[in-house]
């Protein structure tokens, strides 16, 4: 192994979730960042992805979720994750990366539409999504949520 590996960035592992529900995505402007983004956060020390990605979904909007993706196999043996719709390696800071599982997902049966969170988080449609600062990233995923979930139901 190079010396360059060994000194290259640091890196954590976090969770980015489009929440998608009766045609909209649940999107706010993050206060430090400036930016319009999806529920998401770190994956803490013991904690699965899974689990890191309802976990955040919950603490930052108070909406029960349930990931979409498929496992890999079905068989017995190991606990199958749910497999993210992406995974993308981004440029945090001088010197750090984030390796962000992205996830879709949905409220679990039953949801009423209540939110608990910053005054932007909200439920965005298409035109919504227009009107909206939004990164070409996050407008890529937005669609590809609403394409997909909706496709699904």
């Amino acid at each position: 192994m190079n010396a360059s590996a060994i000194s290259g960035p640091s890196r954590d592992w976090a969770v980015a979730v489009f929440v998608v529900w009766r045609g909209t995505v649940l999107l706010h402007e993050h206060a430090a960042l400036g930016r319009w983004l999806p529920c998401g956060g770190h994956v803490e020390p013991g904690e699965t992805p899974d689990d890191a990605a309802v976990r955040e979904v919950l603490e930052e909007s108070g909406v029960p979720v349930v990931l979409l993706g498929e496992a890999p196999v079905s068989a017995p043996g190991p606990r199958p994750l749910t497999r993210p719709r992406g995974v993308q390696l981004e440029a945090i800071g001088p010197g750090h990366e984030h390796i962000d599982l992205v996830y879709l997902a949905r409220p679990e049966h039953g949801y009423d539409g209540a939110l608990h969170g910053p005054a932007s988080l909200g439920w965005y449609d298409r035109a919504s999504l227009e009107r909206l600062p939004l990164t070409p990233e996050i407008r890529a995923w937005c669609d590809l949520a609403l394409a997909e979930v909706d496709h699904a139901a």
